[in-house]
Parts: C-alpha cells; structure tokens; sequence
C-alpha cells in the first residue's frame, strides 16, 4: 500500500516558535516529518494523489495557541492541536499543494502524555497525524466522520509505532470505574 512511486513530494515545513520543545522532546523535529510524511503518504496512496504537496507546522507553547484559538475559532484557553486548512480554490497543475497549517502546544501535549500515561514523543506523533489528517479533509464532528478519522490514525499510527490511542484511553476508563 505504501508503494513510493505513488506518493507525491512532500515539503513540510517546521517552526519551534517556544522554549522547551528541545528539553521535552528532544527530536521533536524528526517526530514531526516522520508523522507527518506518514499521514499524507497514507491519504495520498487511498486518493491517488501526485501534486507536491507542502504544509506547516508550528511548535508553540498554551499562551500563543490560545490566542489562536480564541482569534480563529471563538473559544478561550489552549487546546493541543489546532489545523488551519489551507484554500486551494485555483490549483494548477502540476504546482504544489498547499495543504495549510498546524499549530501544536508544548504544555498541553506534555499534562495529555502524562495523564494519560504514555511518553510525549508518542502523543505529538498522534497530534500531527490528527491535525494533518484535518489539512486533508477529515474531521470528528459526528460519529460517522469521528470513526473515520479514527481508524484512519490508528493505523498511521500503527505504522509509526505507537499503540491505539483510543484503545488506550478506553481501557483508563474502564479501569477507574467502580
């Protein structure tokens, strides 16, 4: 399924915009790329899509993701990934894609990993599979589409190494119940 020939080139380009991305998840660059090239390799051999195609990602800290969050989307405080889609009314042919934006907290992912127990390396390969699955038209909004999504980043994920989030989450829930 992952056949090279077919997959577009892929230009993503990384901002670490706050202190303690290189402490916290020391190859926090590399995770990034990797992650990323997994999510778009796995929507571009399902789609047969060939344009280059390019994206962002920016590494930020709870205080700048939250003015984006109240500035593009209405709501108050930090959130651990936000996607900003990217508008490619006039596409030309053959001339890259340009899938949008990604915007992830450091503070958010680091209490996310912890609560729920797993390293933060593997969480921030699960926030940039999300938000670039987002950049590719997927989104949670309701059932249908949420396990869409879903089962679309367990098995991205799967391929990168990192067991089912949701599984995981699951089992948390069933183990606090009296």
């Amino acid at each position: 399924m992952n056949d090279s020939s077919l997959v577009p080139e892929i230009e993503i380009d990384i901002m670490v915009e706050a202190a303690g991305w290189s402490s916290s998840v020391p190859t926090a660059n590399d995770i990034v790329s990797e992650a990323a090239e997994a999510a778009l390799r796995d929507v571009a051999v399902r789609e047969k899509a060939n344009a280059p195609i390019e994206l962002s990602i920016l590494l930020t800290d709870n205080a700048a993701i939250a003015e984006l969050n109240l500035q593009w989307r209405g709501k108050t405080g930090p959130t651990n990934v936000l996607s900003f889609p990217a508008e490619n009314d006039g596409v030309i042919p053959g001339a890259p894609v340009l899938l949008g934006d990604v915007a992830i907290a450091l503070e958010t992912l680091i209490a996310e990993a912890h609560e729920a127990g797993i390293e933060p390396r593997d969480h921030l390969r699960h926030l940039v599979v999300h938000g670039v699955l987002h950049l590719c038209g997927y989104d949670h909004e309701n059932d249908v589409d949420a396990d869409r999504m879903e089962s679309r980043e367990i098995v991205i994920l799967e391929v990168l190494g990192v067991s089912d989030p949701y599984a995981a989450a699951e089992r948390r829930i069933e183990e606090a119940r009296p």
